[in-house]
């Protein structure tokens, strides 16, 4: 630790100094943008878990905070639901793709992505009922109509695991395409329970929310993964940089704390190797749809 003439301390800390290195390196890149402007848009794919006007709007920061740093237009697309972005992101279709640990690690391992960072806040699928159901544990389940996300999505895949482990007979999975639809199918009796991410429910309007109850969630798992077209290998540590510094803007920590995000960390090493099971099933149903 360094001093000032004055005998007190300079502390540098970590999360100085990664913002400090991200400007450095986002220099050569701010360069080239002045010089070379692609008229295509780099799209930033995120994976439908809410309708498409709340994902475009939740992704406004970041976007425009990419369009003064690539100097270029940036544009946030999703899909109609999880199977079809996955197979959009094994089309390459995106240049970065935002999406649950087992499409990123689909994603990287098939279509050759390169993972950049992921959320520090715990991704968790939840099982919910309405809070007026008299289903308390999993086998009251039996027999009911189910509703999930796409049969690709994690929740939905965790789900059905779920549902398996504790031997939840003649169970019926219905797909809708967004966790508010979930939600308010709950509460008009259409499904006994449905499956949506722990930060959806938290997300969901107080006066829905408080019309829900949580009958289990998982243990934690890669949520939201941000991982790069292998088109930009070589820009890759700059794009890197770019969404480093994106998080010491003051729009970037409002949007975290919205969304109960926490802010961007670090992939631990075998985080996404670990979804390889669930990352397999999105596989054979994209193989199964050809």
């Amino acid at each position: 630790m360094r001093r000032t003439a004055h005998g007190s301390p300079i502390r540098i800390t970590m999360r100085c100094m990664r913002w400090l290195v991200g400007a450095f390196l986002l220099l050569p890149l701010l360069a080239l943008a002045a010089v070379n402007t692609p008229a295509t848009p780099f799209r930033i794919g995120v994976a439908p878990h809410s309708s498409a006007r709340v994902i475009i709007e939740m992704y406004q920061p970041l976007r425009l905070y990419l369009e003064q740093v690539l100097q270029r237009p940036v544009e946030i697309v999703t899909a109609p639901d999880f199977t079809e972005f996955a197979r959009r992101g094994m089309a390459q279709n995106y240049d970065i793709a935002i999406t649950t640990g087992h499409q990123a690690r689909l994603l990287q391992t098939d279509a050759h992505y390169l993972p950049l960072l992921t959320y520090q806040a715990d991704f968790k699928a939840v099982a919910l009922v309405a809070a007026e159901s008299r289903s308390r544990e999993p086998k009251d389940l039996a027999g009911s109509t189910v509703i999930g996300l796409s049969a690709s999505s994690l929740v939905t895949l965790w789900g059905q695991h779920w549902l398996l482990r504790n031997s939840v007979a003649e169970a019926t999975l219905r797909y809708v395409s967004a966790s508010d639809s979930v939600a308010q199918l709950l509460l008009k009796g259409e499904g006994s329970a449905g499956f949506m991410s722990l930060a959806n429910y938290q997300n969901l309007p107080p006066a829905v929310r408080s019309q829900l109850r949580l009958l289990a969630e998982s243990l934690p798992m890669a949520g939201r993964v941000y991982v790069l077209n292998a088109r930009h290998a070589k820009q890759r540590e700059l794009i890197s940089a770019a969404l480093w510094a994106f998080a010491e803007t003051e729009q970037a920590k409002q949007y975290f704390a919205k969304h109960q995000l926490g802010g961007y960390r670090p992939l631990e090493p075998r985080e996404l190797i670990a979804l390889d099971p669930y990352a397999n099933e999105v596989r054979v149903l994209l193989r199964q749809a050809k």
